[in-house]
């Protein structure tokens, strides 16, 4: 009992601060992006229209998933409907609805009149969905609006970032949002219990359905008592980030070659070997991860060597300049594309986590070179991007004020996870 008056205590409190304390809360914006349906399909303002702007009242419906190898034609046959018509459909498709991206288990709805066939819906994803006219043998591409709405979140670390939101009931895929910010201050595979986080960000909605977190507009972490400090800033219609100073948080090389694994092996001039049973220097780090999971470049350079050797199995090496290169080894295979002499940016996939040469159990052994000698690059440091330029300093610091006012203001809820809307209009 005594623990539930805390609570209502604390989230009271929060509200005043929120009132009173200035903390904004931008209205959320709803973006809409449609295709006009055949006027068949809206009557009048008298009929309830459902899920896909259909009168659903003038119908009757039955819905289903596509079956394993199912194609077009055959669902279209399946509901009743003659070549002719079937012809007449896949042709009106072509530069609506790629046939190709007909996939198994999306869903599907058939309006029948009279028990006639009429149209067919077909779920593309959760926003957009293609009507299929069975009569007049056209198509049509349409989607429902998405809503963008400001949350607010904090907490403290309990296990992973990704378990830590799922358990405090923020949407986890903001672990991989957040690591991608942060991905050149924070190897989030060392992050411990008690480390702590305050984010702003949208999440994007379709009805009251969240699809997928938005835009990240500034976040605070401590990691090992160190704050890491994280402001979206448009400059000249790029995203970029930056810390409160004004610096670019990217840096040449990103902190790991996987998102979101863990480390199994550090660089050490000692280690004892798995397959060898030996102990021997191990000038690399390794990442261990699902087989299948995509590896990036950590930094832009050029392909220097990609293929198989004994010991290295699969793996890519590249040159970013005359001082470094990097190389991953072990690869189940080699991303389409990636051979040398190719150049590659930074966060280009190149291949995917496996155990092929001297490898027991599926990673990727991250080795760097520094004027032609392997390093640890967690110990070296890297330049950062280019800051905010003069002529934005003002405008950026006055951004920067009001996130820190919003963060602080979360800060006060240490003692409880929380997570807010923008259903408070801003003043």
């Amino acid at each position: 009992m005594l623990r539930n008056w805390i609570y209502i205590a604390t989230a009271c409190i929060f509200v005043v601060i929120l009132v009173i304390g200035g903390l904004r809360f931008d209205p959320a914006e709803s973006v809409t992006n449609s295709v006009a349906v055949d006027d068949s399909l809206h009557t009048g303002a008298d009929f309830e229209v459902d899920g896909y702007g259909i009168e659903a009242d003038a119908f009757e419906t039955s819905s289903g998933r596509i079956r394993r190898n199912q194609t077009f034609s055959d669902l279209l046959r399946d509901v009743g409907i003659e070549y002719p018509i079937v012809q007449s459909l896949i042709e009106s498709s072509e530069g609506t609805f790629d046939l190709r991206g007909w996939q198994a288990g999306k869903k599907y709805t058939v309006y029948r009149k009279d028990n006639l066939p009429e149209y067919l819906v077909y779920e593309h994803n959760a926003v957009q969905f293609f009507i299929f006219d069975l009569v007049g043998g056209k198509v049509y591409r349409d989607s429902r609006p998405i809503r963008i709405k400001r949350h607010y979140a904090q907490g403290s670390i309990t296990g992973s970032l990704y378990q830590t939101l799922l358990d405090q009931g923020v949407d986890p895929t903001l672990a991989y949002e957040l690591s991608e910010v942060f991905a050149w201050q924070i190897d989030f595979y060392r992050i411990q219990q008690g480390d702590k986080y305050e984010v702003i960000y949208d999440e994007r909605l379709v009805g009251d359905r969240t699809i997928s977190v938005g835009q990240i507009h500034a976040a605070r972490f401590t990691h090992m008592k160190d704050e890491y400090l994280a402001f979206h800033f448009d400059r000249e219609g790029s995203v970029a980030y930056f810390d409160e100073e004004g610096n670019s948080l990217q840096k040449a090389f990103l902190k790991a070659p996987v998102k979101y694994s863990r480390i199994s092996s550090r660089y050490t001039g000692r280690r004892f070997h798995p397959v060898l049973k030996t102990y021997r220097a191990h000038l690399g780090t390794d990442y261990a991860a699902p087989t299948g999971t995509p590896i990036r470049a950590t930094g832009d350079g050029v392909i220097e060597e990609a293929g198989y050797r004994k010991y290295n199995g699969n793996w890519v090496k590249i040159r970013h300049n005359g001082t470094f290169s990097t190389g991953y080894l072990h690869m189940s295979r080699i991303a389409r594309g990636i051979k040398k002499g190719v150049h590659v940016k930074q966060g280009d996939l190149i291949g995917y986590v496996g155990s092929t040469g001297l490898a027991r159990g599926a990673h990727v052994c991250y080795r760097f070179w520094k004027n032609g000698s392997q390093v640890d690059p967690n110990r070296e440091e890297f330049p950062s991007a280019h800051p905010v330029s003069e002529e934005n300093t003002d405008l950026f610091a006055d951004l920067r004020d009001d996130y820190l006012h919003q963060l602080d203001s979360l800060a006060i809820m240490d003692s409880v996870p929380v997570i807010v809307n923008s259903s408070i209009p801003a003043p």
